[in-house]
Parts: structure tokens; sequence; C-alpha cells
């Protein structure tokens, strides 16, 4: 039997509605949710980027500030653009797309955003969060990936979860989100000799190494969940991800289609951690003694 097909699309629009009518609340109370997406340079993924999430914040009644600067802009200045959001009361979460220019350290640039404010969750501080199991904000993408996960209603307690990938943005977070939700897990990546000695064993795969045709069906267990979370091009241009999705689909219980799975949820969750930022704001706020 095909893999049911996990809609990262639908699930988007069903969260979407909940973060607008978690916004109506806010704003009532006074504290409308507020984005501040800083871009440097003209770079045109970016660019594309930036529009979608300005996109996705007018369509849900949270507030975006855009903020664009020529990719001459000094580190000094990037920094204190940064420090006046991160003061703006208004301001709930703030997002400096990356690329940067060569010139800018990104991880200085992500150091000084507020913790409180680091709703793309990259921060070391944030990842301290993440690691301990404190309350803090989650890496956009992996945090898309652990709902289309719960979506399935498989129970992961005491499954095995194989990443594939490494990376700080979403090879470890997404390890570590399993492992919060009881699942045993191997991290697997490019140096990691017979891939399917270990993606064969694995009830859920995360596949997010950034090359097409990294997972093929005979890596893959029956009935398992596969979480596609590459974004490449095929020899014909048509973009596809790191499965090979066709004869994948005939093994596996789920998968995530590309486009259309995993892409959607990445700026939902930026949403959702705008609106939780909000909220924390606004219940600080909120009188002592006030039901």
């Amino acid at each position: 039997m095909p893999a049911k097909l996990i809609s990262g699309t639908q699930l988007s629009q069903e969260l979407r509605t909940d973060i607008a009518r978690r916004a109506t609340s806010l704003t009532s109370r006074n504290c409308q949710p507020g984005l501040a997406v800083v871009l440097v340079g003209e770079d045109p993924a970016s660019q594309v980027y930036v529009r979608n999430k300005v996109k996705a914040c007018a369509d849900t009644g949270v507030r975006s500030v855009l903020e664009t600067y020529p990719a001459t802009l000094s580190q000094a200045d990037l920094l204190q653009h940064v420090a006046r959001l991160n003061a703006d009361p208004q301001i709930h979460g703030i997002l400096v797309q990356m690329p940067l220019p060569r010139h800018i350290d990104p991880i200085q640039v992500i150091a000084a955003i507020a913790t409180s404010k680091d709703v793309d969750g990259y921060s070391v501080m944030s990842a301290g969060e993440l690691l301990t199991g404190s309350p803090g904000f989650r890496p956009c993408t992996p945090y898309g990936c652990m709902k289309l996960i719960e979506s399935t209603g498989v129970d992961l307690k005491g499954k095995h979860a194989v990443v594939i990938g490494r990376s700080n943005t979403v090879g470890k977070p997404m390890a570590l989100l399993l492992l919060q939700a009881n699942a045993t897990v191997t991290i697997c990546h490019s140096s990691t000799p017979d891939l399917g000695r270990f993606t064969r064993q694995a009830d859920v795969v995360v596949a997010a190494v950034g090359h097409r045709n990294t997972l093929t069906a005979d890596m893959v267990k029956p009935g398992a969940i596969v979480i596609d979370v590459g974004m490449n091009r095929d020899d014909a241009g048509k973009l596809c991800g790191d499965v090979d999705a066709e004869p994948v689909k005939e093994v596996a219980g789920w998968l995530t289609p590309v486009p259309g799975g995993v892409g959607p949820m990445t700026i939902t969750m930026l949403l959702v951690n705008t609106i939780e930022a909000a909220e924390r704001t606004a219940n600080a706020q909120q009188p002592i003694g006030h039901a």
C-alpha cells in the first residue's frame, strides 16, 4: 500500500487558523504580536523568503516590520539596529534573514538578539534551552517536522528515529526534539558508512543532508515515517528533496512531499513562536489578581 502523504500545506493552514485566533485575542488585550524582519543585501532567494514571511504575518493578524539595508551595512550598524528592536516593546520577535554579507559575522548578530525575541531559535541560549528541556523557542524547521510527525498519530515513545544531517539549524535540534518525545535517536551524516544499515532499523527517518536521492527505497523500513527536509533540483530542474520519493512511497507508511511538506511548516512555526513571545509579554503585563 503506498505511503500516506503528510501535507504540510494542509497542516500549516490549520495551524494558521489558530494563530489568527490567538493574534486577535492578543490584539484585543492591546498586545498585537509584532515580528521584525531584517534583510541585509539583495540576495534573490532571501527576498522571496522575506516576502513570504511578511505575507504570512498579514494573513494571520501579526504585525510585521520589514527593515531592508544595503549589503554595505557595517556589522556595528546592524548590531545597533538589533539593539533598537530589542528595546521596542511592540516587537515580540526578531528575525535577521540569512545569509548575511561576508563581512558580517552571523554568530555575533544572532547572539545580539534578545533571547525573549529569538523566534528563529538559533541563538546559543535558545540551543541551551532546547538541550536542557527548558521553555524556549525551537528552531522553526525541526519544530515543524515534529508537528508533521505528530499529525500521523504515531506515539514516538520507544520508537527508533534516524536523523540524516548534523547542522545546527536542523539536524542537531531535530535529534533533541525527538529525544524529548522519548524516541531513541541515531544521528547520521555525510561521513556515516553504510547509511542504510541505520535507516533500515528506523521507525522514523528525517532526511536533512541536502543531497537528492540520499534515502532510497531499499534503505527504508516498511511502514516507516519519512520526513524529507531537503530542497534540491533534479536533472530537469524540478524541485525535489533528499528522498527518492516515488520508490520510497511504495515502502514507507508516511512521507512528506517536496514541495508541500516541510517547507510550508517553517514559516508557520515562526509565527507560532512569535505568538508565544507576545503571549508571554501580555501575561507578564497582566495585573496581579486579574482573572
